[in-house]
């Protein structure tokens, strides 16, 4: 009996564990679901002015217009695109008709374009505000000799590029640039995989409990055999 007792209650505990992290990752599911529908609002907002000094983390995604010309070469990010494929962003200083000189995140040029001098005219952006969060102890440093960057890193592009560290990623451009294509921020680079956890967790439950009612079912036969 002794035997019996400890099979269930190991059965039952494990269960439960396994079920309870299921449940809480549904949980998560609610709030990411929840974070990401008020990013996607807040993005979308209507455009205000630059503010003086932004805060990196109360400021993400704040919808902004800024209104001057390019103010010098751009420096190029190197990424992908479903349209493109291998292209580079263009970051480029931007000098305001306020006077501030800040980096404008024009979108995405093929790779055969890299040569190619963005429009210095007078330019109407708007966009959003970011700091992306890309570079990590893997990142290859930039290739200043060639202009290739690895990621946007807000701080280091400022210093090169001699603006305020402050990036607007544009997602209207008025007038258009030719040949650019625009990479407007969104929530789909914010991993949200919490049903598939969940998904993972409960499924193992189900093994879980199988395994334990085989267990307790041969345990039952063998009783059985012995008793005849």
């Amino acid at each position: 009996m002794a035997r019996w007792i400890s099979i269930i209650a190991l059965g039952l505990g494990g269960l439960a564990i396994l079920l309870s992290l299921g449940v809480w990752q549904l949980q998560r599911l609610a709030w990411k679901t929840e974070m990401l529908d008020r990013i996607e609002t807040r993005i979308a907002g209507p455009a205000e002015p630059l503010p003086v000094d932004p805060d990196p983390e109360a400021m993400r995604f704040r919808p902004v217009a800024v209104e001057g010309s390019i103010a010098g070469a751009p420096l190029h990010v190197l990424t992908s695109t479903a349209e493109t494929g291998p292209g580079y962003r263009v970051i480029a200083p931007f000098e305001t008709t306020t006077g501030r000189a800040v980096m404008v995140d024009l979108g995405v040029i093929p790779t055969a374009a890299k040569d190619a001098a963005p429009d210095t005219g007078p330019l109407r952006i708007e966009g959003n505000l970011h700091w992306p969060r890309e570079s990590d102890g893997f990142t290859p440093p930039p290739e200043a000799e060639r202009n290739i960057w690895y990621a946007r890193d807000v701080p280091m592009m400022a210093e090169a590029l001699g603006t305020e560290p402050i990036l607007v990623v544009a997602r209207g451009v008025e007038p258009p640039l030719p040949g650019i294509l625009l990479q407007p921020v969104g929530t789909a680079a914010i991993a949200n995989d919490h049903l598939q956890y969940a998904i993972t967790w409960f499924t193992i439950a189900a093994g879980w409990a199988g395994m334990t009612l085989l267990l307790l079912w041969r345990m039952a036969r063998s009783d059985r055999s012995r008793t005849r």
